[in-house]
């Protein structure tokens, strides 16, 4: 199934859901004592492997983290390809100070932000179903 690509529609849908928990980005140069199952999200950069995973699992795993995330996922079903989304809802949560860090995936985009910037984020996400 194709995602959608029209900007407008995406907005009008975006539908942000919070996931309960607290999540944190670590950086590892092996992850092979991690259980698969434990990992968010994964990706191979020069300088490591980039994890997202539960703030409870990486403390399970004793590892070392700076940043603690609230996570939002935009139930909307966006095109890889679609122009704009990201731009857009990024720009609303600037307009409040407020810092994200996006994750695409198949079907829906992930916003990881400050977990003191839950509350007003999802109300910035939310006003774009309202318009």
């Amino acid at each position: 199934m194709a995602g959608e690509t029209d900007l407008n529609i995406l907005l009008e849908s975006l539908e942000p859901s919070l996931n309960v928990g607290s999540y944190v980005f670590i950086s590892l140069k092996d992850i092979n004592e991690i259980l698969r199952e434990d990992i968010l999200f994964e990706f191979k950069e020069a300088e490591g492997i980039t994890i997202i995973l539960s703030k409870d699992k990486a403390d399970k795993y004793n590892l070392d983290y700076d940043f603690v995330a609230s996570w939002i996922t935009l139930t909307v079903h966006s095109a890889l390809d679609a122009v704009g989304l990201t731009a857009a809802v990024s720009s609303a949560l600037t307009k409040h100070n407020i810092s994200c860090n996006v994750v695409a995936a198949y079907y829906h985009d992930h916003i990881f932000i400050s977990k003191k910037d839950t509350k007003k984020a999802m109300e910035v996400l939310s006003e774009f179903s309202r318009k």
